[in-house]
């Protein structure tokens, strides 16, 4: 496979300043290429310099094995197609009219269309699900709706390569899904490069092959998402100290409070809307027992203060319940989840027994039919993590005791 797009020791920036540097990229046919970074930190010089709007501060833009600043503007149209920010405000001109705007490489100095470049301007308008769009004036639309329209003006030209500076600034999820999976698909099934920067984490990591992290003046780690988004690697990249960044779910957790108020028991992905509302509440927690790798644990990390763990794929041991009962003894209030039992973690359910005969008051997520209690003496039962929030406010003076 080859590269379309070639730099080594790239520096960018404006008079002879350099803005970043050491940008070293590779860009095979077909693929995606995702910039990521603080806002500043120079990802639209880097895409400006790429597609030729800057002149390089030191080295070399190679396009197909050539100098992009010694190709001549006419030809470089119809090699690499640029959808930038700027507001563009056609007047009267319909979808398909701004679509067919580029053709303009081909067309000649009248841009007439011919029967050809109109078939083109179709077929670029169905690719990213606009067709409909064709005869609706360009400045009534949404703006997922007019990002979509650009990116088929920018297929209209036939390009190698497209280059876009966030194309999915302002758009609501439906529409930020829409255009990550069109520029995806034109990678794959038209073998069209393409370069963008994006402030969407989840949709970078999920969506390109390859990540440059932008900061500080200069690319900090590039490569596979999965090879150099590791811990603390997205935190450090936007300087966040009041939350922390799970790699592996793509999601941003906001810090744990000071104190605990309460012991959590969870497990099986059961406890992650709980922590998350009892957070937002400001009511900070402990929690256990949890298995190092069940999906609660990763949300747990980040808002929990004291979290018991036992290895996964083995019961909970009595060393660990000991210490998950030493725990639970500091709080009056225990919250079960309602998690799922089985043979590697019964021993929750026991923490649950002792929190009871130990006359704790215990709020529980469990349906009542299949509860674990027995005998008179039951948990406070809720239905979902918004009512057992609002029960605890109600005990406050109990909670943060």
């Amino acid at each position: 496979m080859s590269a379309v797009l070639q730099t080594q020791s790239l520096k960018v920036g404006y008079n002879k300043h350099t803005v970043v540097e050491g940008i070293d990229i590779n860009a095979m046919r077909g693929g995606m290429i995702c910039l990521l970074g603080p806002n500043g930190a120079g990802k639209s010089t880097i895409l400006r310099t790429l597609s030729s709007m800057l002149s390089p501060v030191e080295g070399t833009v190679y396009l197909d094995g050539n100098d992009i600043m010694a190709v001549p503007k006419a030809k470089l149209a119809k090699r690499m197609a640029v959808v930038l920010t700027e507001k563009l405000q056609p007047g009267l001109m319909t979808a398909f009219e701004i679509a067919a705007m580029g053709r303009h490489p081909y067309t000649g100095f009248f841009g007439k269309l011919g029967d050809n470049d109109k078939l083109i301007v179709k077929q670029a308008l169905e690719s990213v699900k606009a067709f409909h769009l064709a005869q609706r004036y360009y400045g009534e639309l949404s703006d997922g709706e007019k990002q979509k329209v650009m990116i088929a003006r920018a297929l209209a030209q036939e390009p190698e390569l497209i280059v876009l500076d966030e194309p999915t600034s302002h758009l609501d999820i439906s529409h930020r899904v829409d255009v990550v999976e069109i520029l995806a698909k034109l990678c794959r099934e038209k073998g069209i490069t393409v370069i963008m920067a994006l402030h969407d984490i989840d949709l970078a990591i999920k969506g390109c092959q390859t990540v440059l992290l932008v900061k500080d003046g200069k690319v900090v780690a590039s490569g596979p998402p999965e090879s150099i988004i590791h811990q603390g690697v997205i935190q450090d990249l936007y300087n966040i100290s009041q939350a922390r960044y799970d790699d592996l779910l793509g999601s941003l957790e906001f810090g744990r409070h000071a104190t605990s108020n309460m012991f959590v028991v969870s497990g099986a992905g059961t406890g992650i809307p709980v922590m998350r509302a009892l957070s937002r509440a400001g009511m900070g927690m402990d929690c256990g027992v949890l298995h190092l790798s069940d999906i609660d644990t990763h949300v747990a990390k980040a808002l929990c203060n004291h979290l018991v763990l036992e290895a996964d794929f083995m019961p909970i041991s009595p060393a660990t319940f000991k210490e998950a009962c030493g725990v639970m003894d500091e709080h009056p209030i225990i919250i079960d989840t309602g998690f799922p039992i089985g043979a590697m973690n019964d021993a929750n359910a026991q923490l649950l027994k002792k929190a009871m005969d130990d006359g704790k008051k215990v709020y529980s997520m469990r349906d009542e039919k299949n509860s674990v209690y027995q005998g008179d003496c039951q948990p406070i039962y809720c239905d979902d993590a918004t009512e057992l929030a609002r029960l605890l406010k109600e005990s406050k003076q109990e909670v943060f005791a």
